[in-house]
C-alpha cells in the first residue's frame, strides 16, 4: 500500500512539472461561462426544426474514422495552424445534429466495409466481405446473389429524376462506393480476373462491370481503379512501364469506351485521367464525368503529387458543380477512403492528414450548397482499435509522446496506441525505447499492444454528425442500416413517400 501511495505521489510530481501550455482567458470561469451560454443559444435555436424536403443529399463516409480518430484529426488541424489543437474546430464539428451508429455485421462482432456499406446505403445489414446483398447470401458464393438483391439510395435517387455521384479517394470499385451500385457475393472481386471460375459460369459479374451496367447514369464517377477497366496487359496510361498497374479484364472489353458508348449523344461525356484535365473542364458544361486518377487507390494525401492527382476537397468541388445542374436535386457518395488504410498500416500520420482532407472536403460542399435545401451527413463505417492517452499536456503533439513514462518498464510511449498491429516491438525482451525515434515522421508506425501484420477495426459505435432538412432525424443510437431511411424520407425518394406535399415540403412528420 506505502508504495502504491509513493508512486501515485510521483506521478503527481510528474504531471505538476508539465509547465502551463493553456491560455490566460481559461483560468477565468467567465471564459467557459460564456463558451456555455453561447453554446446554449444555439440550441435553442435548433428548437425551430428545418422540415424542407431536402433535393440535395450528401453523404461523407470517413472508413474507419471512429470518434478518436475524429478527436486527433480536430487537433492535429488546429496545430497544423500552430494552434494548441485540442479547442480546434472541424467542419463537421459545426453540424448541429449527433447519432451513433451500431456497425456490427449480421455475422460479425467488428465488421468489414463492405457488410456495414450494404447497411447504410441499402438500408440492410449483412454478411462480411459481401456487397449489395441480403444477409441469405453466402461470401463467395455466387449461387446465392439471385433473389437476393438489395437497392441503394442511389437508385433511389435516380428513380425520383436525381443526379447521382460517387467520389472516393481508393478505387472506385472497392468496398463502399461498389455497395451504391453492385451486387457480389465477394468484395473483392473487382474485374472478371479475380473472380473464381465458377462464379463467371454460374452469371455473377465483377464488381466494374457492374458499375458500367447496372446504373447506366451515375453522373459523377471519380477515384482510382483504372486498371480493372481495361484488357489484360494493357499498359497504363500514366505508368506505362510498371506490370501492376496493366489492364486486368480477361473478357477483353474496355470499360471506358464502353462507358462512352452508353451515353446518350447528345449529352457531353468527359473522361479524365489526371488532375490538370480534371481543373480544365466546365462542369457547367459537362453530363457525365469519370475521373480514374490511378490503377487502383489513390496516392495517400501527403504523398499526393499534386500536378498530376486531385485531392478529394478538389474532387467534391467538381462533383457538387456538376450534379447541382439538376433541377430535381442529386445524391453525392463521397468516401474518405484512406483514413482506413492508414490505420490498418499503424501509420497514424497517414490516416490523420487524410482525415484532415475529408473535413475540407466537407468545408467546400458546404460552400457550395445550401442548409436550406441540402441534408449532409458526415459518418464512418466502422472504427480502429485506435486511442488517445497518456495525460499529455495542452498543446502536445497529437503524434508525439505522452508525458510520462510506463511506470512498469520505465519506457516512453506515444499519446496515440493501437489495440493491436505492426507498431508492436520488443528488443532483447524489453519494450522499445523511443526517446530518440521520430513519432512524427509519416514511415513511423505507432506502438501497439498485439503484434499483427495489419491493425484491426474496432467495434464501437461511430457518429453520424447531420445538418440540413431533417437532420433531426438522426439523434440516439440507431442501426446502421436505419442511416438510408432516413435520407430518403428527408429527401422524399425511396418507398416512403406519402408524407411528402408534392415535394415542396413535408406535410407531416410521421412516416
Amino acid at each position: 500500500m506505502k508504495s502504491i501511495l509513493v508512486w501515485v505521489s510521483m506521478l503527481q510530481l510528474v504531471r505538476l512539472a508539465v509547465p502551463s501550455n493553456f491560455p490566460d482567458v481559461e483560468k477565468d470561469p467567465r471564459y467557459w461561462r460564456d463558451n456555455g451560454r453561447q453554446t446554449l443559444e444555439e440550441a435553442l435555436r435548433l428548437q425551430k426544426l428545418n422540415t424542407n424536403v431536402a433535393k440535395k443529399l450528401i453523404l461523407f463516409l470517413g472508413d474507419g474514422m471512429g470518434i478518436s480518430s475524429i478527436t486527433a484529426t480536430r487537433i492535429l488541424k488546429g496545430q497544423l495552424k500552430k494552434e494548441l489543437g485540442e479547442n480546434s474546430c472541424l467542419e463537421m464539428d459545426k453540424f448541429p445534429f449527433v447519432a451513433l451508429s451500431k456497425t456490427y455485421n449480421t455475422d460479425s462482432q467488428v465488421p468489414d466495409s463492405a457488410g456495414t456499406a450494404t447497411a447504410f446505403l441499402c438500408g440492410v445489414k449483412t454478411n462480411r466481405g459481401i456487397l449489395g446483398l441480403s444477409a441469405a447470401a453466402e461470401l463467395g458464393n455466387c449461387n446465392t446473389s439471385k433473389g437476393n438483391e438489395v437497392d441503394s439510395i442511389l437508385k433511389w435517387a435516380k428513380a425520383a429524376g436525381m443526379s447521382v455521384g460517387v467520389v472516393t479517394t481508393t478505387r472506385i470499385n472497392h468496398a463502399t462506393p461498389a455497395a451504391a451500385y453492385a451486387h457480389s457475393a465477394d468484395r473483392n472481386w473487382y474485374s472478371d480476373a479475380d473472380m473464381p471460375p465458377d462464379a463467371i459460369r454460374q452469371g455473377c459479374k465483377d464488381i466494374t462491370w457492374q458499375m458500367i451496367n447496372n446504373i447506366e447514369d451515375i453522373e459523377v464517377i471519380m477515384g482510382g481503379g483504372r486498371k480493372y477497366m481495361y484488357p489484360e496487359g494493357t499498359p497504363d496510361v500514366e505508368y506505362p512501364e510498371d506490370p501492376n498497374a496493366n489492364g486486368t479484364r480477361l473478357d477483353g472489353q474496355d470499360l471506358v469506351k464502353l462507358w462512352k458508348k452508353k451515353k446518350p449523344s447528345s449529352k457531353v461525356s468527359t473522361y479524365v485521367w489526371n488532375r490538370s484535365q480534371l481543373m480544365a473542364i466546365d462542369p457547367s458544361k459537362v453530363d457525365y464525368l469519370m475521373g480514374l486518377f490511378e490503377p487502383a487507390d489513390l496516392q495517400y494525401e501527403l504523398y499526393r503529387n499534386s500536378s498530376t492527382d486531385p485531392s478529394l476537397s478538389e474532387m467534391v468541388n467538381v462533383a457538387v458543380r456538376v450534379l447541382q445542374k439538376n433541377p430535381k436535386g442529386f445524391f453525392l457518395l463521397v468516401e474518405g477512403g484512406r483514413i482506413d488504410h492508414g490505420h490498418h498500416a499503424g501509420q497514424a500520420k497517414l490516416a490523420l492528414h487524410e482525415a484532415v482532407e475529408m473535413d475540407k472536403a466537407v468545408g467546400q460542399a458546404g460552400k457550395l450548397t445550401s442548409v436550406k435545401d441540402t441534408l449532409t451527413l458526415v459518418t464512418a463505417d466502422h472504427s480502429h482499435v485506435f486511442t488517445i492517452g497518456g495525460y499529455p499536456p495542452r498543446g502536445n503533439p497529437i503524434l508525439g509522446l505522452a508525458a510520462e513514462k510506463s511506470d512498469m518498464d520505465g519506457m516512453p510511449y506515444t499519446s496515440i496506441l493501437y489495440g493491436n498491429g505492426p507498431g508492436f516491438k520488443i528488443n532483447e525482451g524489453k519494450r522499445e525505447n523511443i526517446t530518440s525515434v521520430d513519432t512524427e515522421d509519416v514511415n513511423y508506425h505507432a506502438q501497439s499492444a498485439v503484434p499483427l501484420k495489419s491493425e484491426t477495426h474496432g467495434g464501437e459505435d461511430v457518429a453520424i454528425l447531420a445538418k440540413g432538412p431533417m437532420a433531426h432525424l438522426f439523434h440516439g443510437v440507431v442501426e446502421q442500416s436505419y442511416i438510408p431511411y432516413a435520407m430518403g424520407y428527408a429527401g422524399c425518394i425511396g418507398t416512403n413517400q406519402d408524407h411528402c406535399g408534392g415535394r415542396k415540403g413535408h406535410s407531416q412528420l410521421s412516416p
